[in-house]
């Protein structure tokens, strides 16, 4: 159980340092928004940032997806029908940013043999990417309810955690839909995921210090007897 609870924690870290290096660090440096020649450029004169942020997007999927088994290992005596949630969850968001991933790769391909339009196919593509991450953000929402379900059932681990990341979870699935029915708006987007974000830092610091205090099988409540 001790190793169980860790290697969660681990991975759900790796998973929140991939996406702040790929996602938020890597990709603003190459995507030129409104300017394809200037993407083109970028991938071009910064082949190698370009092949890790491909490195960075693919490391994610991995983490992610052993994140989710990991926790469907963690939390199955818990609740075995929430724990299966957060698995399939967890894997139809890494499936997203699979496709992102294969995105990057193919624009770096083009980069690096451009041919007529290719500044354009490079610009569509990092859009691509893009687009698939924020539809997936649903998913990566959604597997939060599932897990503050878990740590509410387990008992021993923090209710305000629990309550949290349930909270958290639909707002950050209605940050997937502000960029097309509220475009402009990036502060809306920030502001609804900060309780996610939260809750995401608190369970890796609670699994990674605490390992699996708390988390315990609840205890049925047995039936009133008849008379």
């Amino acid at each position: 159980m001790r190793a169980t609870a860790r290697l969660t924690g681990l991975f759900y870290l790796a998973l929140a340092v991939a996406g702040a290096l790929g996602y938020l660090t890597v990709r603003p440096m190459l995507f030129a928004a409104g300017d394809p020649a200037g993407t083109l450029a970028n991938l071009t004169t910064q082949p190698g940032l370009a092949r890790a942020g491909i490195a960075l997007e693919l490391f994610l999927v991995l983490a992610q997806s052993l994140c989710a088994v990991w926790f469907y290992r963690l939390f199955r005596p818990v609740d075995p029908f929430a724990a299966a949630c957060i698995a399939a969850f967890g894997l139809i968001n890494g499936i997203a940013v699979l496709g992102s991933a294969a995105a990057l790769g193919t624009a770096y391909q083009i980069a690096a043999d451009p041919f007529d339009g290719a500044a354009g196919a490079v610009q569509l593509l990092y859009l691509l990417g893009d687009n698939l991450w924020t539809a997936g953000s649903i998913f990566f929402g959604l597997w939060l309810i599932p897990m503050g379900v878990c740590v509410l059932r387990a008992g021993g681990m923090p209710r305000a955690l629990g309550w949290l990341l349930i909270a958290g979870g639909p707002l950050y699935v209605a940050s997937a839909f502000t960029p097309y029915l509220l475009p402009g708006t990036p502060l809306v987007d920030d502001l609804l995921a900060i309780p996610a974000s939260i809750g995401e830092i608190w369970m890796v610091l609670y699994l990674l210090i605490l390992g699996p205090r708390g988390i315990r099988t609840p205890t049925p409540t047995p039936a009133p007897a008849l008379t």
